[in-house]
């Protein structure tokens, strides 16, 4: 073990280790969560070895699994931890992952999203976060928990990013923030809000639901009741109640609910944080460079089996509103760089679905290897030309393509 130089950051010391041409930094807590609890501080005395990753979010089997592959990872409520990979120097653009997951599964320290190679070829610093999902993260209840808790957990990471990443050899005021379809949205709620702007100074949105309006606060207090009642339990009693028991309720209701893609625990339209019409708010109000896309076939990842849904899908959930908030921000004279990914694996059932761009971008050749929509596939040509137009963007604001004009990337 190659251990690195100790970090000083506002929490505490940490130590990294160093490995190929980069010192990564794993698991290092950027707040703590209680249950239903808004997060709080995070402080350790002594060093912090930050060589394991820290525990996902408590999560059930993705519906994405068919796509994806599936993992196995400890979970722990206390949740909070983020990664960091640092190539040598100072001075960095600094890119920080948000993962998808409809709000109900996965966590940025998973394999799928290691940043070792991305930070070593382009000189950034690269950071990918856990964050709370599903009931424990977007439960609104009164007296119970407001919402949007989840939501908040990535503000504290951002926050802790803009307080530390200099000492890890970032720069605070070149913050790209990047997600992926759960993660993309959040970032757009983000902006839509007060308390989220200002966080970063450049967003990257892949696969973004925009087509997936937040539940209102009345819809979420709904979605709220019919937890309790699957547990046939009293508001006050959430305290008490196993995680295997919350998720299973959880799942009670999703199920029930019929909803399609949309998760029954998401994003609340508070006023506040959230607004009511986030997509609104930010082709109104956001200035700041973005570059967006999708896949060509976001909906096969959900629907293959019913090819008109899955049509439908991608285009009203994902493909349509993002044509239409490029163009209101193109009418403001902000217009997004836009991307559409179109390469797919020969013979592959799932085309150019949602996910599919990940693998060429943050992880490794290993990290990729089961997944199903990949079958076997990964260009290594692809690889480098995804990563370096991500890379422009991020050192320099700019991919590599006229801003309002859309690059496919077919392989």
């Amino acid at each position: 073990m190659n251990l690195s130089a100790i970090v000083e950051t506002t929490s505490g010391p940490v130590r990294g280790i160093a490995e190929d041409g980069v010192t990564a930094y794993r698991g290092v807590p950027y707040a703590r969560a209680k249950r239903f609890g808004t997060p709080e501080r995070a402080d350790w005395t002594g060093v912090l070895e930050a060589n394991e990753f820290g525990p996902a979010a408590p999560q059930l089997a993705s519906r994405l699994e068919r796509v994806m592959g599936s993992f196995e990872v400890p979970q722990a409520e206390d949740c909070l931890s983020l990664n960091v990979w640092a190539p040598p120097g100072d001075g960095h653009p600094v890119l920080v992952f948000l993962h998808g997951g409809g709000f109900s599964s996965g966590a940025g320290s998973l394999d799928w999203y290691g940043g070792a190679e991305f930070a070593a070829r382009g000189g950034v610093v690269v950071v990918t976060v856990n964050y709370r999902l599903g009931v424990l993260g977007y439960l609104r209840l009164p007296g119970i928990s407001e919402g949007n808790l989840g939501l908040l957990d990535q503000v504290a990471a951002l926050t802790w990013v803009r307080e530390n990443i200099r000492a890890f050899g970032g720069d605070p005021e070149r913050v790209t923030a990047a997600g992926q379809s759960a993660g993309a949205i959040s970032l757009v709620a983000l902006l839509s809000g007060e308390p989220g702007r200002g966080l970063f100074q450049q967003a990257i949105l892949q696969s973004t639901p925009l087509g997936m309006a937040p539940a209102t606060p009345e819809e979420a207090e709904q979605t709220g009741v019919k937890l309790l009642q699957e547990l046939g339990i009293e508001a006050t009693q959430l305290d008490a109640v196993p995680v295997a028991d919350l998720l299973a309720a959880q799942f009670a209701v999703a199920s029930r609910a019929r909803s399609g893609i949309l998760p029954p625990f998401q994003l609340t339209g508070d006023g506040t944080l959230v607004a009511a019409d986030p997509v609104a708010a930010v082709g109104r109000e956001v200035d700041i460079p973005i570059l967006m896309g999708t896949t060509r076939d976001e909906g096969a990842a959900f629907l293959l089996d019913d090819r008109g849904a899955m049509a439908a899908a991608t285009e009203h959930v994902f493909a349509g509103p993002a044509r239409q908030l490029a163009a209101t921000l193109a009418a403001r004279g902000v217009p997004p760089w836009l991307f559409r990914f179109d390469w797919q694996p020969a013979d592959s059932p799932f085309g150019a679905c949602h996910c599919l761009e990940l693998p060429f971008l943050l992880g490794d050749a290993a990290a990729w290897r089961a997944a199903p929509m990949l079958r076997g596939e990964r260009p290594q040509r692809l690889v480098d030309e995804m990563r370096d137009s991500w890379l422009a963007f991020v050192t320099s604001g700019n991919p590599g393509w006229s801003r309002g004009d859309t690059r496919h990337f077919t392989g």
